[in-house]
């Protein structure tokens, strides 16, 4: 099988299929179409000419950053494309973002373990991630 890793910022539909189909919470059209303008970088893995997974970084492009996304087809699952996704997302990090900059994440179950090889580290018990979902809190993850 050829995947084809491509910086792009996935369209408004691949991007709520993908969060759908790897378990993340559905976003509306309007809150995918404005959120995906705000992607400071993005890559897509392409499958026969099919976006089939994504990740991307948002934030001020200065002090803040944040990888979110993270998302594989569950029938591409386990071929190693989420870590082809963040090795390049954590490349265009450390090539564009300020040496004082905080890049943040939200590890959903295993997902920590890859994180960890990139540095990243749980940040309790001096700080405790918190959210608020405007319109309630979604089924699925985050």
């Amino acid at each position: 099988m050829t995947y084809d890793l491509v910086a792009q910022t996935p369209s408004a539909e691949d991007y709520r299929r993908l969060r759908e189909v790897s378990g993340l919470s559905p976003k509306t059209q309007e809150a995918a179409e404005r959120g995906l303008r705000g992607t400071l970088f993005a890559v897509t893995i392409l499958f026969e000419g099919r976006t089939i997974a994504m990740g991307r970084v948002i934030g001020d492009g200065g002090c803040f950053y944040q990888v979110v996304d993270m998302a594989v087809e569950p029938e591409h699952q386990g071929r190693g494309l989420g870590k082809r996704i963040f090795a390049a997302l954590m490349d265009w990090l450390h090539e564009n973002a300020p040496k004082s900059a905080y890049v943040s994440l939200i590890a959903d179950g295993d997902a920590r373990h890859l994180y960890a090889k990139y540095g990243f580290e749980p940040v309790t018990p001096a700080s405790i991630g918190m959210a608020l979902w405007i319109g309630g809190r979604p089924a699925k993850g985050t």
